[in-house]
């Protein structure tokens, strides 16, 4: 009983929100978007803030003369080839999000960008693209380095098990074994369950635009629950594989098709105009970094900067317990600085050249061609690439590659959050049973299919912020807990 006080507190407060939803999704729906208004009306800059203090640790940390500490032994060599460890750290870090934002974003933001700045113009274009890199770049992944940075060392280095409480050895002691640990624990798994399910329910509704439009499949919240529970089969049966051969390769595939896509769009869309958009946000953004990371805008935008950047911040804290426990996991016998230039650098600078070419495409067909699109990416996010994709050569067959594409990142990621739930549940176990790795998977469908049917995309967000908040506050001691354990080696 005592090994299985996280796992069923945790359960029973995930369960109590399927039944809430499933019994009344009106009242569900109504409390996730009382509980959101509250917090970002209240604590909203604390997102803001909390963000940038990971970004500037992460960097201090790297350079410090702790960068050269190993994530294991002193001789220990890594686990997995850099490419296999991008690929898994891709993977897990972004995965669908990248897939369903990379158009639908940029085209929200000319559409409908912020007051003080006028719609429809080349203002409104580079606005897009420059946020666009900040809501996807340094920023998620410094979020993920804290947690992933903190159980590498305390489990690999100290050998400890590969738990948020155990990082708080420095803190709390032998308390970390007791009811703090516990409730540590209960609100890492929370915040896992409503970050991934943000993501499973977004790359559901995008798979159903997918095919509506491209075989006219009704877009029906009964084809998206249909879409989730066939994922779901697909997920735990690769789940029960293992680490090694079931996620890896499925991340390497993912890798591959996104590749190819992204070359393809790259070779057949406006390449000069897609470098162009590169290198000028690149610019924009390494030279407005501080700026713009900060900018709550409390007197004009301030509505916008809840809807996107608050959201975003809130859903990669949510998200981090499930990357931080996954990363650390496959990580070890790399050092501090390796892992946090590879971890910080490497997925950040691909997921731009990502942004690039999809969603200066995007903006291409929109500003240059004059095709209405952007209207629609408002209207409807999910079918937004696919609105894109249909005045490229070839549109047809890259919009079956990026249904499949979400299809392997869906099993990936809800693959991944079931091995790192059923651990979180185990006290850290690298083996956890399959009956909670099962337990977790369909939970988690069902909490996604809860959600959509309470409010759709909206619930999604508001429960993904709710979570956060007070998981933003455990991160924050975290980055205290290990500089002291990083002092005391030294």
């Amino acid at each position: 009983m005592r090994n299985n006080i996280v796992f069923i507190i945790s359960l029973i407060i995930v369960l109590a929100v399927v039944v809430l939803g499933a019994v009344s999704p009106g009242t569900l729906g109504q409390l996730a978007t009382s509980i959101h208004d509250s917090i970002l009306a209240y604590f909203g800059w604390i997102y803001l803030l909390a963000a940038f203090l990971f970004l500037i640790f992460s960097l201090v940390i790297a350079f410090s003369r702790f960068g050269n500490i190993k994530l294991g032994g002193d001789r220990e060599k890594p686990h997995y080839s850099y490419f296999g460890w991008f690929s898994m750290l891709f993977a897990a870090g972004m995965g669908i999000g990248l897939i369903f934002w990379s158009v639908a974003e940029p085209l929200s933001h000319y559409h409908s960008p912020p007051e003080h700045i006028e719609a429809l113009t080349g203002q409104a274009a580079s606005f897009s693209m420059l946020y666009s890199f900040l809501h996807w770049g340094l920023h998620p992944w410094a979020i993920y380095i804290v947690i992933s940075l903190c159980i590498a060392y305390f489990s690999f280095r100290r050998g400890m098990p590969p738990l948020i409480s155990s990082c708080f050895y420095p803190l709390l002691g032998e308390g970390i074994y007791g009811k703090w640990g516990y409730l540590i624990d209960i609100f890492a798994v929370l915040a896992t369950i409503f970050g991934i399910v943000t993501s499973l329910g977004l790359g559901a509704l995008q798979i159903n635009s997918g095919l509506s439009h491209l075989y006219g499949i009704p877009e029906s919240t009964i084809t998206t629950f249909l879409i989730i529970a066939i994922a779901t089969v697909l997920f735990m049966i690769s789940s029960m594989t293992g680490l090694d051969k079931g996620i890896q390769v499925l991340s390497k595939a993912n890798m591959l098709i996104a590749s190819i896509l992204m070359l393809m769009l790259l070779v057949l869309g406006p390449t000069v105009h897609i470098f162009s958009v590169f290198s000028s946000t690149l610019g924009e953004y390494m030279n407005r970094i501080l700026e713009i990371s900060l900018q709550a805008r409390p007197f004009e935008g301030k509505a916008w900067t809840r809807s996107w950047t608050l959201f975003y911040w809130a859903w990669w804290i949510s998200w981090s317990p499930f990357v931080g426990v996954f990363v650390a996991r496959i990580s070890r016998g790399r050092t501090i600085r390796e892992f946090i230039l590879g971890a910080l650098l490497v997925p950040t600078l691909l997921t731009f050249f990502w942004f690039s070419v999809f969603g200066g495409t995007a903006l291409n067909v929109q500003i240059h061609q004059g095709i209405e699109i952007a209207g629609a990416a408002v209207d409807n996010p999910s079918l937004a690439l696919f609105a894109m994709l249909d005045y490229l050569p070839l549109g047809g067959l890259m919009a079956l590659m990026a249904i499949i594409l979400l299809s392997v990142f869906f099993i990936t990621s809800a693959d991944s959050a079931t091995f790192v739930l059923g651990m979180m549940t185990s006290r850290g176990s690298m083996y956890p049973s399959t009956l909670k790795k099962a337990t977790w998977g369909i939970t988690q469908s069902a909490v996604a299919m809860v959600l959509l049917s309470s409010g759709g995309l909206a619930a999604l967000q508001e429960m993904t912020i709710a979570a956060a908040l007070p998981f933003t506050f455990i991160m924050l001691m975290l980055c205290y807990s290990l500089y002291m354990a990083l002092k005391e080696e030294v």
